[in-house]
């Protein structure tokens, strides 16, 4: 009897024990798949959780590698064959754009990081950002000429423009149009507008894209784009009075040479900026303003007599004096097939915010622009967003309507929510940089309050905007 006490006993013990380390697997079990869940959404927000043990970390691997892998695969199309584009209703297109009018193909998968080769890592990134967090370029605020070339056919002369020498055509690059010039490199086009040899006004911004791929030894081309100016009623452009060179060598190296008119006097104001080597190169500076195998933003002012030209935020050239020119044009003495021209836009002067504020009740800008068909801020928006975060902190009662505003390329369906997104990234951009979303309010407007027709480009320039509206 005894000795069934002490089993029953025991076997009680046993059973508390069991019951205990049942509780402690279970406890370490929700433990362990909350670490897992913290874990993807750090991971996902790219803030991943060092402390996480390794256990959750192979975990994840695996489930990541798999994802990777099933997209890898998902990329891999029977789906070079025609398409339907849904936008234009163009038939039979390949690869991923419209050859009409350059829509994405629906469910196209995105290039990425990891898998364009020469993309930015999220280093250079930053630093681009913090460039055009801390320049001093201030866009112009009423655009009279602009073109991405996304209406163009390729192969075909953009329609916007004049040849003046040489040959230029529409082409493909890393997913855009672009004006490449491909007659060996040679090329003077010049924005067809109506008063050919004076249409600058005497303050004016001029911004531009340059994709350069790395250079390699079946292609050792040198590319040299320039940006000339004349002066008004000068029709001779192939004596520009002012040029500005941008050169890319092929052992890497990149310069910007600058030679600018002094007003009042046949003598030029001359400069030379080296830029350092590109990434795509052993021995390249890291803090090179121009890289190759990305997208380049370049920038220029002019203000009365005053000339700034800036290279993806960064200022390059700083000249007080130049001759005011009355027209520009794009000059290509060398270049090669991996090299365009995209995003052109050139406007008057920028107003103060305040006065522009104080005049209409809000503030329209075309500054503040994002990535086709998303909500992506471009880097060189922080410019003007950085401007409307100072005037909120200078004037603290002020709040805003944020709007945005779309052309009608594309349908309501489509530009209805991409609007308020983008009005949304906008606001989130500016909380970042310390203003109160209280004072904020994201709207999107799609297409349905144009400001000019959508019948023309310059038009559907106008309507393409931000709304600073004050409440």
């Amino acid at each position: 009897m005894k000795r069934i006490i002490l089993a029953s006993i025991a076997l009680l013990v046993a059973c508390a024990s069991a019951s205990a380390q049942l509780n402690a697997l279970k406890k370490y079990g929700e433990k362990l798949k909350n670490s897992v869940e913290n874990k993807v959404t750090n991971r996902v927000e790219s803030e991943v959780d060092q402390s996480v043990d390794n256990a959750v970390d192979k975990t994840l691997d695996k489930i990541f590698n798999k994802k990777q892998k099933d997209t890898a695969e998902g990329q891999q199309p029977a789906a070079n064959a025609g398409w339907k584009c849904p936008e234009c209703g163009h038939a039979g297109n390949s690869g991923n754009f419209c050859g009409e009018c350059g829509a994405k193909k629906p469910g196209a998968a995105e290039r990425t990081a990891g898998n364009a080769a020469g993309r930015a890592d999220a280093q250079t990134r930053k630093a681009v950002q913090t460039a055009y967090a801390k320049t001093d370029f201030v866009p112009g605020d009423e655009i009279f000429f602009e073109d991405d070339f996304a209406r163009e056919r390729l192969g075909e002369f953009p329609l916007r423009w004049e040849l003046l020498d040489g040959y230029v055509e529409t082409a493909s690059l890393e997913g855009r149009k672009v004006l490449a010039f491909t007659d060996n490199g040679m090329g003077q086009v010049l924005p067809n507008m109506k008063d050919k040899w004076a249409w600058l006004p005497e303050d004016f911004t001029v911004e531009y894209d340059l994709f350069i791929a790395p250079l390699s030894d079946d292609d050792p081309s040198i590319l040299q784009i320039e940006l000339c100016f004349g002066a008004a009623r000068q029709s001779d452009w192939y004596n520009a009075s002012s040029v500005v060179t941008l050169y890319f060598r092929e052992d890497g190296s990149s310069s910007m040479i600058w030679s600018l008119k002094k007003p009042g006097s046949d003598s030029q104001t001359r400069g030379n900026k080296s830029l350092g080597l590109s990434a795509a190169f052993e021995d390249y500076s890291p803090a090179s303003p121009l890289k190759a195998g990305e997208w380049n933003h370049l920038a220029f002012s002019f203000n009365k007599r005053a000339f700034k030209g800036y290279i993806n935020g960064v200022r390059i050239i700083n000249v007080p004096s130049m001759e005011a020119p009355g027209y520009l044009y794009f000059n290509s003495a060398a270049a090669y097939n991996y090299s365009g021209i995209s995003n052109v836009r050139i406007a008057k002067g920028a107003v103060p915010l305040y006065d522009r504020l104080l005049s209409d009740g809000k503030i329209v800008t075309y500054a503040i622009t994002f990535e086709t068909g998303k909500a992506d801020l471009k880097p060189e928006s922080l410019v003007e967003i950085n401007r409307v975060a100072k005037l909120m902190q200078e004037y603290p009662d002020l709040e805003f309507e944020v709007q945005g505003h779309c052309d009608n390329t594309g349908s309501d369906k489509v530009n209805d929510p991409l609007s308020q997104q983008r009005a949304e990234a906008i606001v989130a951009a500016l909380a970042d940089l310390g203003i109160s979303e209280s004072r904020l309010t994201p709207v999107g407007k799609g297409s349905h309050e144009p400001v000019a027709s959508n019948k023309t480009d310059e038009g559907r320039s106008k309507n393409r905007r931000v709304e600073f509206v004050k409440k």
